[in-house]
């Protein structure tokens, strides 16, 4: 079975709709979105719509949370706190529903894959892993971790091999599963790119070849860009998907 695995949509349409055409090329069974489906861009309700649509099953992403309020995020910098007010008074009744369902973990039946949107230590904190040091945390609960656990948050392209004791980190390009080593991928972002490579990511896992592979794809980011700067949103919002970061 081929799974195709995305994050951090961020209400960029634009982003999201290249990155299901870039699919149609991958011969996918399954869908999974890793969570962040709003938050930042112009187009909330578009984008919960298309994942709704599309995936599978979709994880509680922190900006979800937040918007569909599940978790306090006074603490956000004012303008991520700007745009989830934005889009907590834009979403339907029926994608606010929706965001209040999400599950902060999904196990992908016995293929050993695990997702979640952060940390799977900690999963209601939306804790970062984009180290190997964060990454070592999660070998005390070993018995408990899939054999690759996928997740996104920090909106960059990371894979950590963990073994007992120890963890490094290999690069983020095609690769295949060792048996006897477990895996976080954290799998990048669909919607704002944060590794200064501003094509959407996406993902896809073959779970009977136990292969990986990261895919980037062009998409329009003049017009997700435009969006932004025409409606109430922080500019710089906009800005940031030029450079990809």
């Amino acid at each position: 079975m081929r799974l195709g695995i995305f994050s951090d949509v961020h209400a960029n349409i634009e982003a999201l709709s290249a990155v299901m055409r870039g699919f149609e090329d991958e011969d996918i069974d399954e869908y999974y979105c890793l969570g962040d489906v709003v938050g930042y861009g112009a187009s909330p309700n578009e984008c919960s719509d298309l994942v709704r649509e599309t995936a599978k099953v979709t994880i509680l992403g922190n900006h979800d949370a937040a918007v569909a309020g599940r978790m306090d995020y006074s603490y956000y910098y004012e303008a991520a706190r700007q745009a989830l007010d934005l889009h907590a008074n834009t979403l339907s009744e029926e994608n606010l529903a929706w965001l209040k369902s999400l599950p902060y973990k999904h196990e992908v039946g016995d293929t050993g894959v695990h997702l979640c949107h952060g940390s799977p230590l900690r999963l209601e904190e939306f804790e970062y892993i984009f180290a190997p040091e964060q990454a070592r945390e999660c070998l005390q609960m070993w018995d408990d971790l899939g054999h690759i656990t996928l997740i996104g948050h920090s909106h960059l392209c990371k894979v950590f091999e963990l073994r007992p004791g120890s963890v490094e980190e290999l690069p983020a390009e095609r690769f295949q599963l060792d048996p006897e080593a477990k895996y976080i991928v954290s799998v990048g972002s669909v919607g704002q790119p944060r590794d200064y490579d501003n094509r959407a990511s996406f993902t896809t896992f073959d779970t009977e070849t136990k292969t990986f592979d990261f895919k980037r794809v062009e998409y329009d980011i003049e017009s997700a860009a435009s969006k932004i700067f025409q409606s109430k949103l922080e500019r710089n919002f906009g800005h940031r998907l030029f450079i990809g970061v």
